[in-house]
């Protein structure tokens, strides 16, 4: 099963932005996905498929919004490490 979210939003909007109305709201998408992700919400797996991409190309383009792959603390980055 499938649901869906309806987002109003102003007409003039893809305009200002200098984007489609399909670019803007596959950029709102990427936006919502890679925030939930950011906030620990869903992992990257389904990040990438509410996406409908594949894992690497999610992880891949996550420095567009200047968010990490990996987000450890330097104590858990060294105990990996070691």
């Amino acid at each position: 099963m499938v649901a869906q979210l309806r987002i109003d939003y102003p007409e003039s909007l893809p305009d200002i932005l200098q984007q489609t109305p399909a670019q803007f709201e596959q950029e709102a998408k990427w936006a919502m996905a890679v925030k939930l992700f950011e906030m620990k919400r869903i992992s990257s797996g389904i990040a990438a498929q509410l996406l409908g991409v594949d894992w690497v190309s999610f992880l891949l383009s996550l420095h567009r919004y200047n968010v990490s792959m990996i987000d450890l603390e330097e104590a858990e980055l060294l105990s990996d490490l070691t």
